[in-house]
């Protein structure tokens, strides 16, 4: 049976990038990382903060999306707003995917990386992650999402879960078969 491809979004959310001040650069990282995790990747979508950003996300459950990662918008400024954006479109909030981005970044010596506001859910049946908006919170941000892209898509969709030997083992319990 052919493994079914992760349809991904990469979205970066930079009012400066948006407006052409700047080149985005964490959206191209973002769509390289995206396509070594095994997905068909469309964009980067450069938008500004704020409205734009539930738009796109609306947009992208339209289209059937499996899996929309954001980069960008997710500090401490008045104008960083796509936490609360993307909270107006997820109907469950999954806080281990968030906390772990955080940990990670702090853990790769970037103390900053907790005063990411980034949160991660689920919408219809599409996952919704925001990162940062800096290549290297991108890189790290990937690291502790690419593993488990596959099982959460998988599970948003209603697919078992699956155990080996080796998850039963680590929890003391026999073996499955």
């Amino acid at each position: 049976m052919a493994e079914t491809v992760i349809r991904a979004l990469a979205v970066t959310v930079s009012n400066r990038a948006a407006a052409g001040v700047y080149e985005d650069r964490s959206g191209p990282v973002l769509v390289e990382l995206l396509r070594s995790a095994g997905c068909a990747v469309d964009g980067p979508l450069v938008i500004p903060d704020g409205d734009p950003v539930e738009a796109a996300l609306h947009d992208a459950l339209a289209a059937g999306y499996d899996v929309v990662v954001t980069t960008g918008g997710t500090g401490l400024t008045p104008g960083d707003l796509t936490p609360e954006m993307t909270r107006r479109v997820i109907e469950r909030e999954i806080p281990g995917i968030a906390e772990e981005l955080r940990s990670a970044g702090a853990a790769a010596g970037v103390p900053s990386a907790i005063l990411s506001r980034g949160v991660a859910g689920v919408a219809g049946r599409t996952l919704i992650v925001n990162l940062p908006g800096s290549t290297g919170g991108v890189r790290d941000g990937m690291a502790v999402l690419a593993p488990v892209l596959g099982h959460a898509v998988s599970q948003i969709n209603g697919g078992d879960h699956t155990r080996t030997e080796t998850d039963s083992s680590a929890k003391g319990l026999p073996g499955i078969a």
